[in-house]
Protein backbone atom coordinates (compact mmCIF):
# COMPACT_ATOMS: atom_id res chain seq x y z
CA UNK A 1 0.00 0.00 0.00
CA UNK A 2 1.32 3.36 -0.80
CA UNK A 3 2.12 6.49 1.79
CA UNK A 4 -0.41 8.96 1.24
CA UNK A 5 2.08 12.09 1.31
CA UNK A 6 1.43 15.94 0.99
CA UNK A 7 3.38 16.03 -2.22
CA UNK A 8 2.22 13.27 -3.77
CA UNK A 9 4.33 12.26 -7.11
CA UNK A 10 1.96 12.15 -10.37
CA UNK A 11 2.07 10.29 -13.90
CA UNK A 12 -0.04 11.62 -16.81
CA UNK A 13 -1.11 8.46 -18.91
CA UNK A 14 -1.99 9.22 -22.13
CA UNK A 15 -3.97 6.12 -23.63
CA UNK A 16 -4.59 5.02 -27.60
CA UNK A 17 -3.83 8.51 -29.15
CA UNK A 18 -2.64 6.73 -32.27
CA UNK A 19 -2.50 6.83 -36.00
CA UNK A 20 -5.16 4.46 -36.80
CA UNK A 21 -7.45 6.21 -34.41
CA UNK A 22 -6.98 9.12 -36.66
CA UNK A 23 -7.32 7.52 -40.03
CA UNK A 24 -9.55 9.79 -41.72
CA UNK A 25 -9.95 7.36 -44.34
CA UNK A 26 -11.54 5.12 -41.37
CA UNK A 27 -14.24 7.93 -41.03
CA UNK A 28 -14.48 6.52 -37.29
CA UNK A 29 -16.84 8.97 -34.82
CA UNK A 30 -14.16 9.28 -32.26
CA UNK A 31 -11.32 10.85 -35.16
CA UNK A 32 -13.34 14.14 -34.31
CA UNK A 33 -13.47 14.23 -30.71
CA UNK A 34 -9.93 12.63 -30.28
CA UNK A 35 -8.81 15.38 -32.44
CA UNK A 36 -10.06 18.44 -30.14
CA UNK A 37 -8.27 16.76 -27.07
CA UNK A 38 -4.70 16.90 -28.26
CA UNK A 39 -4.07 20.52 -27.53
CA UNK A 40 -5.15 20.17 -23.85
CA UNK A 41 -2.84 17.19 -23.14
CA UNK A 42 -0.08 18.68 -25.20
CA UNK A 43 -0.55 21.61 -22.19
CA UNK A 44 -1.13 19.34 -19.95
CA UNK A 45 2.44 17.18 -20.94
CA UNK A 46 4.25 19.91 -20.95
CA UNK A 47 3.21 21.06 -17.65
CA UNK A 48 3.93 17.38 -16.15
CA UNK A 49 7.80 17.05 -17.80
CA UNK A 50 8.51 20.60 -16.11
CA UNK A 51 7.59 19.38 -13.09
CA UNK A 52 9.57 16.35 -13.59
CA UNK A 53 6.46 13.64 -13.43
CA UNK A 54 6.31 10.55 -15.78
CA UNK A 55 4.55 10.97 -19.04
CA UNK A 56 3.32 7.40 -20.43
CA UNK A 57 1.91 7.29 -24.00
CA UNK A 58 0.41 3.70 -23.76
CA UNK A 59 -1.16 2.91 -26.97
CA UNK A 60 -3.05 -0.56 -28.67
CA UNK A 61 -0.64 -2.84 -29.62
CA UNK A 62 -2.86 -6.03 -30.95
CA UNK A 63 -2.45 -8.97 -32.93
CA UNK A 64 -4.61 -9.89 -35.99
CA UNK A 65 -5.64 -12.99 -34.06
CA UNK A 66 -6.33 -11.98 -30.97
CA UNK A 67 -9.74 -12.99 -29.09
CA UNK A 68 -10.60 -9.46 -28.75
CA UNK A 69 -11.15 -9.90 -32.67
CA UNK A 70 -13.22 -12.46 -32.82
CA UNK A 71 -16.31 -10.05 -31.57
CA UNK A 72 -17.43 -6.99 -33.66
CA UNK A 73 -14.36 -4.90 -33.38
CA UNK A 74 -12.31 -5.09 -37.01
CA UNK A 75 -8.44 -5.66 -36.27
CA UNK A 76 -6.90 -2.48 -35.64
CA UNK A 77 -3.36 -0.58 -34.07
CA UNK A 78 -1.72 -3.84 -35.01
CA UNK A 79 1.85 -4.89 -33.31
CA UNK A 80 4.52 -3.46 -35.66
CA UNK A 81 2.42 -1.15 -37.54
CA UNK A 82 2.29 2.80 -38.37
CA UNK A 83 -1.45 2.42 -37.28
CA UNK A 84 0.12 1.43 -33.57
CA UNK A 85 2.49 4.63 -33.47
CA UNK A 86 1.14 8.02 -31.62
CA UNK A 87 -0.24 10.52 -33.65
CA UNK A 88 2.42 13.05 -34.79
CA UNK A 89 0.63 15.68 -33.55
CA UNK A 90 0.83 15.20 -30.01
CA UNK A 91 4.18 16.21 -28.52
CA UNK A 92 5.90 12.98 -27.29
CA UNK A 93 9.64 13.94 -25.96
CA UNK A 94 12.62 11.47 -25.83
CA UNK A 95 12.69 10.92 -21.78
CA UNK A 96 8.68 10.07 -22.16
CA UNK A 97 7.67 6.63 -21.77
CA UNK A 98 5.79 4.81 -24.71
CA UNK A 99 4.13 1.12 -23.47
CA UNK A 100 2.51 -0.81 -26.33
CA UNK A 101 -0.19 -2.87 -24.22
CA UNK A 102 -1.89 -6.09 -25.30
CA UNK A 103 -5.65 -5.14 -23.84
CA UNK A 104 -7.44 -2.21 -22.72
CA UNK A 105 -5.95 -1.19 -19.60
CA UNK A 106 -2.32 0.06 -19.53
CA UNK A 107 -1.97 -1.77 -16.26
CA UNK A 108 -2.64 -5.53 -18.21
CA UNK A 109 0.48 -7.41 -18.42
CA UNK A 110 2.89 -4.25 -19.12
CA UNK A 111 4.45 -4.15 -15.74
CA UNK A 112 3.34 -0.61 -15.41
CA UNK A 113 2.65 -0.69 -11.90
CA UNK A 114 6.25 -1.88 -10.93
CA UNK A 115 7.92 0.97 -13.49
CA UNK A 116 5.18 3.92 -11.55
CA UNK A 117 6.27 2.48 -8.38
CA UNK A 118 9.94 2.65 -9.01
CA UNK A 119 9.30 6.59 -10.16
CA UNK A 120 7.03 7.12 -6.51
CA UNK A 121 4.39 8.03 -8.49
CA UNK A 122 1.66 8.05 -6.43
CA UNK A 123 -1.48 9.01 -8.66
CA UNK A 124 -1.90 8.60 -12.37
CA UNK A 125 -3.70 10.93 -14.08
CA UNK A 126 -5.14 9.23 -17.55
CA UNK A 127 -6.19 10.97 -20.78
CA UNK A 128 -6.61 9.77 -24.24
CA UNK A 129 -9.59 7.56 -25.88
CA UNK A 130 -11.91 6.22 -25.67
CA UNK A 131 -13.30 7.49 -22.38
CA UNK A 132 -15.78 4.42 -22.05
CA UNK A 133 -13.32 1.58 -22.38
CA UNK A 134 -9.76 1.93 -22.46
CA UNK A 135 -9.36 5.14 -20.55
CA UNK A 136 -11.90 3.57 -17.97
CA UNK A 137 -10.03 0.42 -17.46
CA UNK A 138 -6.62 2.12 -16.82
CA UNK A 139 -8.35 4.49 -14.56
CA UNK A 140 -9.93 0.91 -12.74
CA UNK A 141 -6.91 -0.88 -12.71
CA UNK A 142 -4.64 2.05 -11.40
CA UNK A 143 -7.32 1.95 -7.88
CA UNK A 144 -6.08 -2.07 -8.46
CA UNK A 145 -2.63 -1.26 -7.67
CA UNK A 146 -3.11 1.33 -5.16
CA UNK A 147 -2.46 4.33 -6.82
CA UNK A 148 -5.12 7.53 -6.98
CA UNK A 149 -6.86 8.15 -10.11
CA UNK A 150 -8.31 11.45 -12.39
CA UNK A 151 -10.25 10.33 -14.87
CA UNK A 152 -8.98 13.66 -17.32
CA UNK A 153 -12.72 14.47 -18.67
CA UNK A 154 -10.97 17.71 -21.14
CA UNK A 155 -8.26 15.52 -22.21
CA UNK A 156 -10.09 12.04 -23.13
CA UNK A 157 -13.19 11.44 -25.68
CA UNK A 158 -15.28 8.41 -26.97
CA UNK A 159 -16.96 8.20 -29.61
CA UNK A 160 -19.98 10.51 -28.84
CA UNK A 161 -20.10 13.24 -26.92
CA UNK A 162 -22.95 11.63 -24.71
CA UNK A 163 -21.12 8.25 -24.00
CA UNK A 164 -18.28 10.76 -22.93
CA UNK A 165 -19.99 12.55 -20.57
CA UNK A 166 -22.54 9.21 -19.22
CA UNK A 167 -19.10 8.02 -18.55
CA UNK A 168 -17.95 10.74 -16.52
CA UNK A 169 -20.94 11.38 -14.64
CA UNK A 170 -20.68 7.60 -13.29
CA UNK A 171 -17.61 8.81 -11.54
CA UNK A 172 -18.49 12.67 -10.61
CA UNK A 173 -20.05 11.13 -7.29
CA UNK A 174 -17.97 8.28 -6.26
CA UNK A 175 -17.09 6.33 -2.72
CA UNK A 176 -13.69 6.20 -3.56
CA UNK A 177 -13.37 9.48 -3.33
CA UNK A 178 -10.49 11.45 -3.42
CA UNK A 179 -9.22 8.04 -4.44
CA UNK A 180 -10.94 8.38 -7.80
CA UNK A 181 -11.88 11.71 -9.39
CA UNK A 182 -13.05 13.37 -12.69
CA UNK A 183 -11.21 16.35 -13.30
CA UNK A 184 -10.13 18.71 -16.06
CA UNK A 185 -6.75 19.40 -16.70
CA UNK A 186 -6.99 22.83 -15.48
CA UNK A 187 -8.59 21.60 -12.35
CA UNK A 188 -5.57 18.92 -11.45
CA UNK A 189 -3.21 22.00 -12.21
CA UNK A 190 -4.38 23.96 -9.46
CA UNK A 191 -4.63 21.45 -7.09
CA UNK A 192 -0.91 20.53 -7.52
CA UNK A 193 2.06 21.84 -5.05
Amino acid sequence: MKKDKDSEKLALLIIDMVKDNFDEEKHLPITAFAKKIIDPINKLSATFRRKGWPVVFSTDSFHKDDFIFTGRMPPHSLAGTSGAEIVNSLDRKQEDYWLPKPRFSAFFDTGLEKWLEGRGVGLCAVAGIATNFCVLTTVMDALCNNFKAVLLEDCSAAFTMEVHEQTLNLYRKNPLYPLLKVSTSTEILEELP
